[in-house]
C-alpha cells in the first residue's frame, strides 16, 4: 500500500510539473492567435523585390492617367498584400513588409475601450494561476521530502490539492475571456491591424493542455487524500471493535494465575480489586493507530 501510495505522488507531482511548464512556456510566448492582414503592396526596395510595387509600375499608373499608352496590370485585389502576425496575451507581432524582423505592440492598446476591462481580468487571473500552480508544485515536492511523517505529509498533500483546483478554475476563467477578447478586436480593431484570416496557435493549445494537467494533478491529490483518510478511520473502527469483543484484554496482572491470587488475600488484606484494572477505556485514542509518530 505504501508503494502505491508514492507512485500515485509521484504521478500526481509529474502531472503538476508539466501544467507548470506548459503554463509558463503560454505565459510568455506570443503565439496563442496567428494569422495573416490584408494590406497595401509597399514599394519595391533593395530588400523587398517581390510582392510590391515597383517604380514602373508607378509610372506607368502615371503615364495611362496623362494619357499615355501605358498602364498598369495590378488593379484591384492586386494591389494588396497579406502580411503574417501572430498575437500573445500581452504583445501582437507583425511580419515587417518594408524591412526585414517584425514589428510588435502591445495587445492592451489593440484591444476596443469595451473590451480592455475584461483582458485585465484575463491577465490577472492567468497570473495568478501559474503562481498558484507553482505553489502547489513545491508543496508536493515538500510532501516527497516528508515522506517519513505521514501526518505533515498528509496535510501538504491536502493543500495542494486544494491550490490545484483553485488554480485550474482561474486558468479556465483566463482563457475563457481571452478568446472572447481576441474575437471582438478581431473583429472591431484598428484597421491597420484587423486580421483577414486567423487562427489559434500553439501556445492557445498549450495554455489548455496545462489546465487539463493540472486537474489530472488535482484529482489525483484528492485520491491520495481521501483513500488515506478512509482507511486510517476504517482501521480504528476495527480496532475498537476488537477491543469490544474481547474485554478481557483490558486486566493485566503480571505474575501468578488468579488462584494463587484469592490464596494471598489474607497476606495484602488492602489489596482492592480496582489496582488490577486498566484504566484505558475504549474512548480514548490509541495512539499506536495513528497516521505518525510525530506531529505536523
Amino acid at each position: 500500500m505504501g508503494r502505491l501510495l508514492m507512485s500515485r505522488d509521484t504521478l500526481s507531482l509529474v502531472l503538476n510539473f508539466l501544467a507548470v511548464s506548459l503554463s509558463a512556456t503560454a505565459l510568455i510566448s506570443t503565439y496563442w492567435c496567428v494569422g495573416t492582414q490584408k494590406v497595401p503592396k509597399p514599394d519595391c526596395t533593395h530588400i523587398r523585390k517581390t510582392d510590391c510595387i515597383s517604380s514602373a509600375t508607378m509610372e506607368a499608373d502615371s503615364n495611362s492617367s496623362m494619357g499615355g499608352g501605358e498602364y498598369s496590370w495590378e488593379m484591384g485585389e492586386d494591389r494588396f498584400t497579406f502580411r503574417s502576425f501572430h498575437t500573445g496575451i500581452w504583445v501582437s507581432c507583425e511580419e515587417n513588409i518594408t524591412g526585414t524582423g517584425e514589428k510588435c505592440r502591445s495587445f492592451i492598446d489593440l484591444t476596443p475601450v469595451t473590451q480592455q476591462g475584461i483582458l485585465w481580468i484575463s491577465l490577472v487571473s492567468e497570473v495568478f494561476y501559474h503562481v498558484l500552480l507553482s505553489i502547489s508544485f513545491l508543496l508536493m515536492v515538500l510532501e516527497l521530502c516528508v515522506s517519513g511523517n505521514p501526518t505533515c505529509g498528509l496535510k501538504l498533500n491536502a493543500f495542494a490539492a486544494v491550490f490545484s483546483v483553485l488554480s485550474g478554475l482561474l486558468g479556465m476563467v483566463a482563457h475563457i475571456m481571452y478568446t472572447q477578447v481576441f474575437q471582438v478586436t478581431a473583429s472591431q480593431g484598428p484597421d491597420d491591424w484587423r486580421p483577414h484570416h486567423w487562427d489559434y496557435g500553439w501556445s492557445f493549445y498549450l495554455a489548455w493542455l496545462s489546465f487539463t494537467f493540472c486537474m489530472a494533478s488535482s484529482v489525483t491529490a484528492l485520491n491520495i487524500y481521501t483513500k488515506t483518510v478512509i482507511e486510517f478511520r476504517q482501521s480504528q473502527k476495527i480496532y475498537k471493535q476488537s477491543l469490544k469483543r474481547r474485554p478481557e484484554g483490558l486486566y493485566h496482572f503480571p505474575g501468578p494465575s488468579i488462584q494463587s491470587i484469592s490464596s494471598s488475600v489474607d497476606v495484602f488484606p488492602r489489596l482492592t480489586p480496582n489496582l488490577l484494572i486498566r484504566t484505558t477505556s475504549l474512548d480514548e485514542p490509541d495512539t499506536g493507530e495513528s497516521l505518525g509518530d510525530e506531529h505536523c
